[in-house]
């Protein structure tokens, strides 16, 4: 049976960044990102996904100010088993956000390579960048993992600058 995952990082107070999520366990997803101070501080790091395939974690948000977490990579493949996917990126502040990237899928050998987690869609009133998507996991001998898809800007922002570049999705990894 796969072990637990690792525990979610700590969440920030007022100023500083989340904490980065744990390493998950054998074949089990790692642990989401802390949030960022609520004034200012990005988003933590997803924990990496547990050996035989286990998920990355999800990248965590920024409140305010500050960059979303990228989601953690996806554990790789046991044997002839599957990668694991990519944790999705955290989202960014709402003054200013730019999303985190989401997390490469886990490699495998004769198995299917793990999907690439999303990027962030970002949603902020100043300035908004989409996170790129993760990279599809590679694979020797069987399927590469598919990319990840990119995250754009929700909406127009209400002052300045708009951005708004979706993300580069990851490409397919060779086979």
């Amino acid at each position: 049976m796969p072990r637990a995952g690792r525990g979610a990082g700590g969440a920030a107070g007022l100023l500083g960044n989340g904490g980065a999520g744990g390493v998950g366990g054998t074949g089990a997803s790692g642990g989401k990102g802390g949030t960022g101070g609520w004034l200012w501080g990005n988003g933590g790091a997803g924990g990496a996904g547990g050996t035989g395939g286990g998920a990355g974690g999800a990248g965590g948000n920024a409140l305010f100010l500050g960059f979303g977490g990228n989601g953690g990579p996806g554990g790789v493949a046991s044997g002839s088993g599957n990668g694991g996917a990519g944790g999705a990126g955290g989202g960014g502040g709402s003054l200013i956000a730019i999303g985190g990237a989401g997390g490469a899928g886990g490699a495998a050998t004769s198995g299917t390579g793990g999907a690439g987690g999303a990027g962030a869609v970002a949603d902020a009133l100043f300035f908004s960048l989409g996170g790129a998507g993760g990279h599809g996991g590679d694979a020797s001998a069987g399927t590469g993992g598919a990319g990840g898809a990119g995250g754009g800007a929700a909406s127009a922002s209400y002052i300045g600058i708009n951005v708004g570049i979706g993300g580069v999705g990851g490409p397919a990894a060779p086979v």
